[in-house]
């Protein structure tokens, strides 16, 4: 079944915890975690280990930094369910490889469309990152308003979007 939920918030809302909460509630036996941050730090590697201990048993996990389309694409089917966090991370990912906006655009076009072919269910987890304030350098400008964007492509394809706010879903659509 086609299906594609979006859960949106700020940093420590909530999101991956209720996306995780989605995913046990769906009844799909397969779970593929899609995961696309990278850990250069012993921190980070600490955060990454603790979203595997909530995960628990039972998922596959695909790490993968740039090429989330072409892992949707190759692994969504009916009877599998992907779970997507997060799109923050993976537009920082691709803002790193140092490319003109226009490539980025062409990424998200792809995911984009690899989300609307999906045959399977689909959970995205992404920030909101545009409610602080305005960034005082051009990286971090073009930074919110990439994710900003992406976000409004997933929210307007996605059947289901929730936002988190304090731990609370909110659901906006579907």
């Amino acid at each position: 079944m086609s299906y594609l939920a979006f859960i949106l918030g700020g940093c420590r809302s909530g999101k991956s915890r209720h996306a995780l909460e989605l995913a046990g509630q769906s009844g799909v036996q397969d779970k593929i975690f899609v995961a696309t941050c990278q850990a250069f730090d012993p921190e980070m590697q600490e955060r990454i280990t603790k979203h595997q201990q909530e995960r628990g048993p039972g998922w596959t996990t695909v790490e993968e930094p740039l090429d989330v389309p072409g892992v949707l694409e190759a692994k969504s089917c009916p009877s599998t369910l992907i779970l997507l966090d997060c799109l923050t991370l993976w537009v920082s990912n691709l803002l790193m490889q140092d490319r003109d906006d226009a490539w980025v655009h062409d990424q998200v076009d792809r995911l984009e469309q690899s989300l609307q072919a999906a045959p399977g269910p689909i959970l995205v987890v992404s920030n909101e990152v545009g409610q602080g304030i305005v960034p005082d350098n051009p990286m971090a400008r073009r930074f919110r308003d990439l994710v900003g964007w992406v976000n409004q492509r997933v929210a307007a394809t996605a059947d289901q979007m929730v936002w988190m706010v304090a731990g609370v879903p909110m659901r906006v659509k579907g």
